[in-house]
C-alpha cells in the first residue's frame, strides 16, 4: 500500500518535481494550492503527511499545523522553507512539526524525510495486522 502525502503550496512546479522525486519509493503526493483546498482533501482522503510550505497564500505553517492536529487520522506536518533560520527551525520542532525540509529541494534529503515520516504513520489496519 502507498502512503499518501500531501503537498501545500502555491507552486505547481514544485508538486511536479516532488512527484518525480517520491517515484520509487512507495509515496504517492497529491497537490493543494492553498489551505482551503488542502482541507477539503483531507475530508475526502487519508493522509500520513502534510508537507506544506511554511508562507501559504491563505495562511502559513501554522494554520497548517492546526489542520493537521485537526484531522482524525493524525498526520505528521513537514514544514518547507527556502529561507528557515535556526530560529524558524527550533519553532518549529517545537510546537510539534515532524521535520523541515530546506528549498531547494535535495532529492535524498527529501526522500528520506518523508518516508520516514510516512513509516510513522503507517495506516492503522496495517499496523494492527503486523501484531
Amino acid at each position: 500500500m502507498r502512503s499518501r502525502i500531501l503537498f501545500v503550496s502555491g507552486h505547481p512546479d514544485d508538486a511536479c518535481r516532488l512527484s518525480q522525486m517520491l517515484q520509487p519509493l512507495p509515496l504517492a503526493l497529491d497537490h493543494a494550492e492553498d489551505l482551503r483546498h488542502a482541507r477539503a482533501q483531507l475530508q475526502r482522503r487519508e493522509y500520513h503527511v502534510i508537507l506544506a510550505e511554511a508562507a501559504l497564500p491563505d495562511g502559513n505553517w501554522l494554520d497548517a499545523l492546526r489542520l493537521a492536529r485537526e484531522c482524525p487520522h493524525n498526520p505528521e506536518l513537514i514544514v518547507t522553507c527556502a529561507h528557515a533560520d535556526a530560529r524558524f527551525w527550533a519553532e518549529a520542532l517545537n510546537m510539534g512539526v515532524y521535520d523541515l525540509l530546506a528549498q531547494p529541494f535535495y532529492d535524498a534529503e527529501v526522500r528520506r524525510i518523508l518516508h520516514n515520516a510516512c513509516s510513522r504513520r503507517a495506516p492503522q489496519s496495517s499496523a494492527m495486522a503486523a501484531v
